[in-house]
């Protein structure tokens, strides 16, 4: 493959799925042979999922955030600039601003792919930026 990916909360949370085998195992299948990446806003929102849907402790979640910290090439961190292009994004493409700023961040790291069951599979963002359902 050797595609740069960028990760979206979903499937970060599937990666630890103990319900969800054949998601955790497609998303672990991505992950395993393509360079990925993820940002700051990525960690906050699986941290709150962990917390909220699976009463998860702090070191439980700590232990996962440093393990997907390994595994990804890089997480970025949310900065004014992708701030302003999410909002470019959301006029252009009308996806919610929490959306947008995933996307822009994928932007920012130069992905190809994004993994999401949240937006429209195979829309193409930018010119540059496939959406990517790895459950279709």
């Amino acid at each position: 493959m050797n595609d740069r990916i960028f990760l979206d909360t979903n499937m970060i949370i599937y990666m630890y799925s103990e319900d969800e085998i054949k998601k955790r195992d497609a998303v672990c299948n991505f992950v395993n042979y393509n360079a990925c990446f993820a940002s700051t806003q990525i960690f906050s929102e699986a941290s709150n999922v962990w917390f909220k849907k699976y009463s998860l402790t702090k070191s439980q979640i700590i232990k996962y955030l440093n393990e997907i910290e390994l595994i990804c090439d890089d997480i970025l961190l949310v900065q004014r600039k992708t701030i302003d292009k999410a909002l470019d994004l959301k006029d252009q493409y009308g996806y919610s601003y929490y959306d947008s700023l995933v996307l822009s961040s994928a932007l920012e790291a130069n992905c190809n792919v994004i993994l999401t069951e949240d937006m429209s599979n195979t829309q193409i963002i930018d010119g540059k930026l496939k959406i990517v359902n790895p459950f279709n």
